[in-house]
């Protein structure tokens, strides 16, 4: 299921079920158990590891991109304290060369950020496959029958399960 459409389509299948046949849908007949996948992500271990791995791939491109920051600021500087005092041929050549930067700058900063996103989104794409295989493990493990995660307005503390499979992604994915 990938939006919260699917979600309440299956909701409402299973209250349907439950009124056209209450002896199916016996509350002791099954196990609902609610997760917050925000919560699970903020939580686990696993993204934080993420974000310092990407922290540390991607930390020299933006030392990079700084520096050049402070070099255009540099130029800048330059013209607009020089500039009146300068022959016009220098001063054009000097207006170009911030031009030329800036650009290269701006080209520079658009590829660093996708870059970046590609690679935050494989990252984070990886964590959710993980989440999304230690909630089935934990259902099937502790004997539920659905659980649900995105849409829902309100879950009562005995059927979220989110503490329980925070903790479980911080063994690795592996049972108690």
């Amino acid at each position: 299921m990938n939006n919260s459409r699917d979600l309440w389509c299956v909701v409402f299948c299973l209250t349907c079920v439950g009124i056209a046949f209450p002896t199916l849908a016996r509350p002791a007949d099954f196990r609902l158990g609610v997760v917050n996948p925000i919560k699970v992500l903020e939580a686990a271990p696993q993204a934080d590891d993420a974000r310092k791995r990407l922290e540390r791939e991607f930390q020299p491109r933006d030392k990079t991109i700084v520096a050049r920051q402070k070099k255009v600021k540099g130029l800048e500087d330059k013209l607009a304290k020089d500039g009146p005092g300068m022959g016009e041929t220098e001063r054009r050549t000097l207006e170009r060369n911030i031009i030329n930067e800036k650009r290269e700058l701006k080209r520079d900063q658009d590829e660093f950020r996708e870059d970046f996103t590609v690679r935050r989104n494989e990252e984070f794409g990886k964590i959710q496959r993980q989440v999304v295989e230690t909630i089935q493990a934990f259902a099937k493990e502790e004997g539920f029958d659905i659980i649900v995660g995105e849409g829902v307005v309100y879950a009562n503390d005995k059927v979220d399960v989110t503490a329980k499979v925070v903790e479980r992604l911080k063994r690795g994915g592996k049972p108690k």
